[in-house]
């Protein structure tokens, strides 16, 4: 599939440019076009949406995106070596791929785009989590975003999906699953990337709902569920002490029993929770 526009394939383009990836900006390139054209493909009917893209790299998932009739593509990269591979991209796609040499934490991408849009990226790995809580966690609902489509290290695909009881359930599920519908859609091994990472990849698919499942503040669910979880062996009356003096009096109040432990507390007891502490 490497001929899917007329561009070189991607082997061929990082070997030109000399993108050798970086463990620094957390870099593994996937080359199968056959492969980021099935990524672009979960992330649904492009034809007609403005597409955000971060961590692009040489380009496949980005050509897939284009390919699959994504309207426009903004692709954010930190990499100063990748511009000149994205630029030969752009020109094959003239007005339809904008390509920003930015760090993904420091850009207001709806400055660049127009709605509808849908996030679809091969997530760095050193910025993948605090990029998708950005996402779950602005102040108003619903996002400017439709869908994210998104790749992870496995472990932490499954952490987003995961469900009440689970040893991988935890700050992501809860934040995940209050205001989107999340599902794996797709597994990759390490063989599938130069250089191999040591771990599997999952594509995790969001999509968002017009209203949270549950009333809460964002900031407060964050504050509570990252109290909660980060000494998840403790009961919640033990770890969420510090949030209030009679931290067991509001816990009975919503039905959570002050000895339970945060990976059995379920996303609208977290809500309510969040709006006792409020």
């Amino acid at each position: 599939m490497s001929q899917i526009d007329g561009l070189p394939p991607l082997r061929e383009v990082i070997n030109t440019h000399g993108l050798v990836a970086k463990k620094s900006l957390g870099q593994n390139f996937l080359l199968d076009l056959n492969l980021t054209a099935k990524i672009a493909r979960q992330a649904g009917d492009l034809t007609g949406c403005d597409v955000l893209e971060v961590g692009p790299g040489p380009g496949g998932l980005t050509r897939g995106l284009l390919v699959e009739g994504a309207r426009k593509v903004l692709a954010v990269e930190k990499d100063s070596r990748a511009m000149a591979p994205l630029a030969e991209i752009s020109d094959a796609y003239p007005g339809r791929l904008e390509v920003v040499n930015a760090d993904a934490l420091e850009l207001d991408p709806l400055e660049h785009l127009t709605p509808p849009i849908r996030i679809v990226a091969n997530l760095p790995y050193n910025v993948g989590t605090e990029l998708l809580v950005r996402w779950l966690t602005p102040p108003s609902w619903p996002p400017a975003w439709s869908s994210l489509t998104l790749m992870f290290q496995k472990e932490v695909a499954e952490r987003i999906v995961a469900q009440p009881g689970s040893k991988k359930y935890g700050r992501l599920a809860v934040l995940a699953q209050w205001r989107t519908t999340p599902r794996i859609v797709m597994e990759l091994p390490p063989e599938a990337f130069t250089p191999p990472p040591k771990i599997h990849s999952s594509v995790v698919h969001l999509d968002a709902l017009p209203a949270p499942r549950f009333e809460a503040d964002a900031r407060k669910l964050q504050a509570v569920v990252a109290k909660a979880f980060g000494q998840r062996r403790k009961m919640l009356r033990a770890s969420l002490k510090g949030m209030h003096p009679e931290i067991e009096d509001v816990l009975t109040s919503v039905g959570i029993k002050p000895t339970s432990r945060a990976e059995e507390i379920d996303v609208e007891a977290f809500c309510a929770l969040s709006r006792a502490l409020g």
